[in-house]
């Protein structure tokens, strides 16, 4: 594994790691993390996955794990999820340059799925393989987070990024540490039935409707935060791309739980890692056809 720090066109640091395979046998994938989630967490699969041949890069957003400068405080981080796709953007320029006639993939967890629509360089992009991704929408949340989360965004949120400049979520035991403008933003997507294009307007949905990339989304059946009905409403914002929803159930793996980010622990390195390797794989004759 290479660290580095990478420089985006706009001027911010973003830290990430890139897992070189002995051989490159299928292509690139750059994971997307999750809200709130390092690229720590994705590491061992990383890794793993560069073992079977393919060329994997993981990153922090700026303000975020890495990307944010040690003894920096978050409250003067200037920073929203559309800077967040701008660090998206650069990691998917920095990856395709180093392997520019190898297939460059997206495995977006969660948010990671849902800022693709937002990039520039869609053209770069082969395919993406989405897990335990959704819209955000809050009726569209899972009955167990649906009961807390108008709470959440209707108290919890303004006044503790008000208070601190920033949202403490790991303080809070919610989401993690992030900065102001991504929070509130998010907060917008969140509380809008269209989310991110319904908060956003015309040009967003311009955006997502520009991808032409296939996406396989993975519906996790026993995921706390996000339904098949989310899901369904996130991939349908890529209008003009080739979708796919498929629904996975712990029953499938013969697993007791999967949940909204079991599927990159290391207990499923057996069951669910493969099976995620062969889905990016099968992206690349859906992408042909």
């Amino acid at each position: 594994m290479q660290q580095r720090t990478l420089t985006t066109p706009d001027g911010a640091d973003i830290v990430l790691r890139t897992w070189e395979p002995q051989a490159v046998e299928h292509g690139n994938v750059v994971i997307g993390g999750a809200m709130g989630v390092r690229q720590d967490y994705y590491a061992p699969f990383a890794e793993w996955l560069a073992g079977q041949g393919w060329r994997v890069t993981t990153f922090d957003y700026r303000g975020h794990g890495l990307s944010l400068p040690q003894g920096r405080s978050l409250r003067h981080v200037q920073a929203d999820l559309f800077d967040w796709a701008k660090d998206y953007e650069a990691v998917v320029d920095h990856a395709h340059a180093a392997l520019p006639d190898a297939p460059l993939y997206l495995l977006g967890h969660s948010l990671g799925a849902q800022l693709p629509g937002l990039v520039a360089n869609q053209h770069k992009v082969a395919g993406m393989l989405s897990v335990a991704a959704g819209s955000g929408y809050w009726r569209e949340n899972a009955p167990q987070l649906k009961r807390m989360v108008w709470y959440f965004w209707w108290v919890l949120v303004p006044l503790a990024t008000r208070a601190f400049g920033y949202f403490p979520g790991r303080r809070l035991r919610k989401v993690g540490d992030l900065p102001k403008g991504v929070i509130l933003q998010w907060r917008r997507w969140c509380l809008n039935p269209r989310y991110s294009v319904g908060a956003e307007g015309e040009q967003v949905r311009r955006q997502y409707a520009s991808v032409r990339f296939p996406v396989l989304a993975l519906s996790i059946t026993d995921d706390e935060l996000m339904t098949l009905r989310g899901t369904h409403s996130l991939v349908n914002l890529y209008e003009n791309a080739q979708r796919q929803v498929q629904s996975v159930a712990p029953a499938d793996l013969r697993v007791p739980r999967i949940g909204h980010f079991g599927a990159f622990r290391p207990e499923h390195e057996g069951r669910m890692w493969p099976r995620m390797a062969a889905w990016l794989a099968a992206l690349a004759p859906a992408r042909a056809a």
